[in-house]
């Protein structure tokens, strides 16, 4: 029942941005069979550094928007949002030791030497400045449940893109990459678990406020489409840090 409704209330709402996961462009010329090794090491390297400003704050968006959740008397889905919050503490800190990890592999092969630290220091672009807006609109708003749309859509990222960056990740750069990408690893696997559970959790909440779909919706979609625009700004960063030292 959960699927189906996810069906016939949601998914074609959400149809047209998830079709920029095949045909986005930057994200196809970094899983070609032609790519850079040195982009791809670099994209790794800015989307783990810059990740930690998207991921830091999720377990405490998650567990606000199931108490706001509770509030306006969706009880059911709120306590399933504050219980699924204690799975995401602390993840960001695997993107931090990733980045050292990375940075360090970096400069043994490369140029310009890298600064971790200056790295998570970075300005933050538009898209992830409206990645916490989202999250931080959708808690006060009327209908903070759609927390949940968030989470099934970006959590289904990673486990539609983990698997084919994991397997460009040893063909290009070599298996003892892996080492440096604990957190893709952890979420392409716990993801899909994750991905059965937010269907089923946004199924039950289109079953008790089916008129709210299309916001609900366009809220999955809107952090979508925001996430996919931070991935092509981690190539472009990627992309200058790539370029050959200045002789």
């Amino acid at each position: 029942m959960s699927k189906q409704l996810v069906e016939e209330l949601y998914t074609h709402h959400v149809t047209e941005v998830r079709e920029r996961i095949k045909t986005d462009p930057k994200l196809k010329a970094l899983l070609d069979e032609k790519a850079d090794p040195k982009l791809f090491e670099a994209f790794l390297i800015t989307w783990n550094s810059l990740g930690v400003y998207m991921t830091e704050p999720v377990d405490g968006w998650i567990r606000r928007a199931g108490e706001a959740t509770v509030k306006v008397g969706l009880n059911d889905v709120g306590q399933k949002l504050i219980a699924h919050a204690k799975h995401e503490a602390g993840h960001h800190l695997m993107m931090v030791e990733d980045t050292k990890h990375l940075v360090a592999r970096w400069n043994e092969r490369h140029s310009p030497k890298l600064n971790a630290d200056a790295l998570f220091a970075e300005e933050p672009t538009q898209a992830m400045k409206e990645y916490r807006d989202i999250h931080e609109n959708t808690i006060v708003g009327d209908m903070p449940a759609a927390q949940v749309a968030i989470e099934f859509e970006i959590e289904s990222l990673s486990t539609i893109i983990g698997p084919p960056l994991l397997e460009q990740a040893k063909r290009v750069c070599g298996e003892e990459i892996l080492e440096g990408m604990s957190f893709l690893k952890e979420h392409t696997e716990i993801d899909v678990g994750h991905t059965a559970l937010n269907e089923v959790m946004l199924g039950k909440l289109l079953s008790q406020v089916p008129d709210k779909a299309p916001i609900i919706a366009k809220t999955g979609a809107d952090a979508l489409d925001i996430y996919l625009r931070f991935l092509g700004d981690c190539v472009d960063r990627a992309g200058k840090l790539a370029q050959p030292a200045a002789a």
